[in-house]
């Protein structure tokens, strides 16, 4: 009988929005959403103060507020809209309708996290309404979004992969459309797939490399975990025959597949 691990339900029940950091041997610093490191001390994150009006909504989560900021939603991503000649992920359209309603005639309070901006000139970040409703995490509720969680940001981690979980399990948006179903790994076409992906199969190997810990699912396919992150993960060995499903985009090298892996949310 095949056995698909369910991740998110093992992850360590914790409910907050602090982010941890602590230094090993060589002062390298670390971050976690929990305390699981006994030197690990809360770490200090300005957030910024008052209240914004939205100017502009560039997609489902990416706006800017009236003082110039772009800011990028932070934990989450929503499908691409039409740009640059594409057309449209599904479900693109409806997130940003969604958020363009959401956020009309309101104001919205900013918070940042360990990284403030990305490499874009963005202001990464989480915005609440004025009656303290958290948009990022409204937009994952509501199927319109995926958790999408970037070490060493983990403010919210808990609630958003919780939100995700419960969209997911109701089919809600992005999860009952037929572009998002898993593609098995023995599937895989030639040219891969577009935009985020979710990739089914049995991890054959796990291979210990000098940067990556890699997940071997075929000769064609693997998944890559940073071995910075792997304090975020439980023991990769224990994926070794197991059939797992894994979240992200595909990056193409000759005729091999693979697939960054940033936290654990990103696999199941």
């Amino acid at each position: 009988m095949k056995i698909i691990l369910i991740l998110l339900l093992s992850l360590p029940v914790w409910v907050s929005a602090e982010v941890y950091q602590w230094h090993d041997a060589n002062g390298k610093a670390h971050f976690s959403d929990h305390t699981a490191e006994p030197e690990a001390k809360t770490l200090t994150i300005k957030t910024t103060q008052g209240f914004y009006h939205v100017k502009a909504v560039f997609d489902g989560d990416t706006v800017v507020l009236d003082d110039g900021q772009k800011i990028r939603l932070l934990g989450i991503n929503t499908p691409e809209i039409a740009h640059r000649g594409n057309e449209a992920d599904a479900g693109g359209n409806e997130a940003k309708n969604w958020l363009i309603a959401k956020l009309q005639n309101g104001k919205v309070r900013l918070e940042t996290d360990v990284e403030k901006t990305d490499s874009y000139g963005r202001t990464l970040g989480h915005l609440f309404t004025e009656n303290n409703e958290h948009i990022n995490a409204l937009l994952v509720a509501a199927g319109l979004a995926e958790a999408s969680i970037w070490p060493p940001n983990l403010k919210y981690t808990n609630e958003l992969v919780n939100a995700q979980q419960q969209a997911e399990n109701a089919k809600l948006g992005i999860w009952q459309r037929p572009e998002y179903a898993p593609i098995p790994v023995d599937e895989l076409s030639a040219d891969g797939h577009h935009g985020w992906t979710r990739i089914i199969g049995k991890v054959k190997k796990v291979d210990p490399a000098k940067k990556f810990v890699y997940l071997e699912f075929s000769d064609r396919f693997n998944a890559r975990i940073e071995k910075d992150s792997l304090s975020l993960f439980p023991d990769l060995n224990s994926y070794q025959g197991k059939t797992i499903e894994v979240r992200g985009w595909l990056n193409k090298r000759g005729d091999t597949f693979s697939m960054l892996i940033r936290h654990p949310s990103a696999r199941k």
